[in-house]
């Protein structure tokens, strides 16, 4: 049997001897090369997906001179959001070389353009068939796996996903159908469909939220969110993926995986977000349990930040659930505090750190009973007998202080950031989201500590001085905002929204012809669409201001060509149109101001204005 690549074809099977298919006459030998043997998805269950998947014959293969059985991925439709995925796909696999990755070559891309009406172009994409069943067929023939199989398994996935990042990628659609058990034992990670490249700009897109946020709509959403339903992370479904994002879904899958249970028949705590599963699973041990509640923390700051981390704790986790099973054991019941003396004196240094984690835990319980001395006597104890135990302290205040900031209590949320920082100097994240809270408290003082102090570990960190410029911005304090924008941009030649955000500064400081220098500069240094619609946005605000109108206007209908989601884009043009005397253009604009949500004050600003010429026109 073999099958006709028209997704619009009635009757898609075909004898094995026929050149054309016999109901739509679409040749069955695809680029002269080939052949698609059976679908990979049942077709009826693809109406909704935007591509088919079929094992194919591929009759000239890039190495080897044998005909091969490969996988074939077929773009239904030509939207430029899902070629562009595909390309970034078939870019991955060939940069990417790991047994446990799909190899592709550069003329496994390809576009078919079916020879009859409608002539649609179906863009193509061969790869490598990795022999073997997903994780999901395991789960149902085999049931939930024990825990060092999880672990084993966590390592074979970390080592796939340390060669993903280390040459710039990170995955997104980390979930049990998308991993092959292959015969061999080995893991393999495939459907790259959603792949993303990681690098500064990018990271500082996600990151810029309300007026800085690079698309103009306050959401800061760079593209439309790739997600599945149980395994994604918060920041994903937002539109807002991270490398960490991977590690989130690494940790859903293994939940899974180790409960037997689907992700979203587990329930969720109310009041942090986090997951509960731990009762479906109780041969995990706690030290294994935590841990992969690290792995999926719904705060992408408060996972372990790369494999490496995440590698070298999974290697220590046997150890410490040896431990855990001692200290829950009746001999350590005995009498806690002679009992950890005897260790001391019987084991020496190496159980050091054990035991500092047990006095770290009983630190945690004494103060969730309001104990607070007792509290402080555990983790004082707890850093005498191992320094290493003030990590540990400062990462639970970071926890505890992020689920008060998730309940809206910012001032108990600073102090437990500021406790985290104190027992630890070196915490980056505590910094930044003591850095956070104190912005949305209007600390000036704290803010101005929070940068000085992340200053320290890096003066020319470009990403900082950005941060504290945007902050001097929103306060009004123009002059220290310009003075750290332009460190931002001497400090790295990717602080692109540094340049976006002075020029904009500069149009409300009124100085119109340095805003245009700084908008074209940028248009020189950065070809990305979105960035290129915020500079373009400038340019057609200074102009507007300068009452060059007929300029503003082709330079706003840019940007809005590159983007046509900036909403504040729409609002200067509609003034432009405006006063062009184009009103029938100019309402479509006002329409699309007044009425798209926003939260940039600028776009408040100009919605104000606009009620006010109708108002007044009235």
């Amino acid at each position: 049997m073999v099958y006709c690549i028209n997704h619009l074809c009635n009757q898609r099977h075909n004898p094995d001897d026929i050149e054309n298919c016999l109901a739509c006459g679409t040749p069955l030998l695809i680029n002269k090369r080939i052949r698609l043997l059976r679908p990979l998805r049942p077709l009826e269950k693809d109406i909704d997906s935007y591509t088919n998947v079929f094992e194919v014959e591929d009759m000239n293969p890039a190495w080897g001179n044998k005909p091969r059985i490969r996988v074939m991925k077929v773009l239904k439709w030509s939207e430029k959001k899902y070629v562009e995925l595909m390309r970034r796909e078939v870019q991955a696999l060939i940069n990417l070389s790991h047994p446990g990755i799909p190899k592709a070559a550069s003329n496994d891309y390809f576009i078919f353009t079916l020879p009859k009406e409608p002539r649609l172009e179906l863009h193509c994409l061969v790869m490598e068939k990795i022999e073997g069943e997903n994780l999901q067929q395991w789960l149902e023939t085999y049931g939930k796996i024990p825990q060092n199989v999880a672990l084993d398994w966590m390592l074979q996935l970390l080592d796939i996903l340390d060669h993903v990042h280390k040459l710039g990628y990170f995955h997104r659609d980390i979930k049990p159908t998308n991993i092959i058990h292959q015969p061999n034992g080995n893991l393999a990670l495939v459907d790259f469909g959603s792949v993303r490249t990681v690098s500064k700009t990018y990271l500082a897109k996600v990151g810029s939220s309300g007026k800085d946020s690079i698309t103009g709509t306050g959401s800061g959403n760079e593209v439309t969110a790739i997600f599945t339903i149980g395994f994604s992370a918060p920041e994903q479904i937002d539109g807002r993926a991270l490398p960490q994002s991977d590690f989130y879904a690494l940790g859903r899958t293994i939940v899974n995986l180790v409960t037997g249970v689907p992700m979203l028949q587990l329930p969720v705590e109310d009041r942090t977000g986090k997951l509960i599963w731990r009762d479906k699973a109780q041969h995990i041990d706690k030290p294994v349990a935590g841990f992969i509640d690290e792995l999926i923390h719904p705060f992408p700051g408060f996972r372990p930040q790369t494999t490496e981390i995440i590698t070298e704790r999974i290697q220590r986790l046997p150890w410490e659930s040896k431990v855990h099973h001692f200290l829950k054991s009746k001999v350590f019941k005995i009498g806690r505090f002679a009992a950890i003396g005897l260790i001391i004196l019987g084991i020496g240094k190496l159980s050091a750190p054990s035991i500092a984690s047990y006095l770290v835990s009983q630190g945690e319980k004494s103060e969730a009973r309001n104990d607070y001395q007792s509290a402080q006597n555990f983790f004082e104890l707890a850093i005498k007998i191992n320094s290493s135990a003030k990590f540990a302290i400062s990462k639970y205040y970071l926890d505890k202080a992020s689920q008060l900031m998730l309940k809206g209590n910012l001032n108990a949320a600073k102090e437990g950031y500021e406790l985290s920082v104190e027992y630890n100097n070196q915490n980056i994240n505590a910094y930044n989201l003591l850095g956070i809270t104190c912005q949305q408290l209007s600390d000036s003082q704290c803010v101005g500590y929070v940068y000085k102090n992340l200053l320290k570990f890096n003066p020319n960190d470009w990403t900082a001085h950005y941060n504290l410029g945007r902050f001097y911005d929103e306060q009004g304090d123009y002059e220290l905002a310009e003075k750290e924008y332009n460190i931002a941009i001497k400090n790295s030649s990717s602080a692109i929204i540094a340049i976006n955000n002075l020029s904009r500064l500069k149009i409300k400081m009124g100085d119109y012809n340095t805003a245009i220098s700084l908008a074209q500069s940028g248009l020189k240094k950065n070809k990305d669409p979105l960035i290129q619609a915020a500079l373009y946005k400038n340019l057609g605000w200074a102009t507007l201001e300068q009452n060059k109108v007929n300029a503003a206007k082709k330079y706003l209908e840019k940007a809005l060509d590159l983007d046509n989601q900036r909403i504040d884009a729409y609002c200067l043009l509609a003034k432009a149109q405006e006063t062009l005397g184009k009103i029938d253009d100019a309402r479509i604009s006002i329409e699309f101001c007044l009425l798209a949500k926003s939260t940039d004050s600028d776009i408040s600003i100009w919605r104000q204005e606009l009620l006010d010429r109708i108002l007044k026109k009235r």
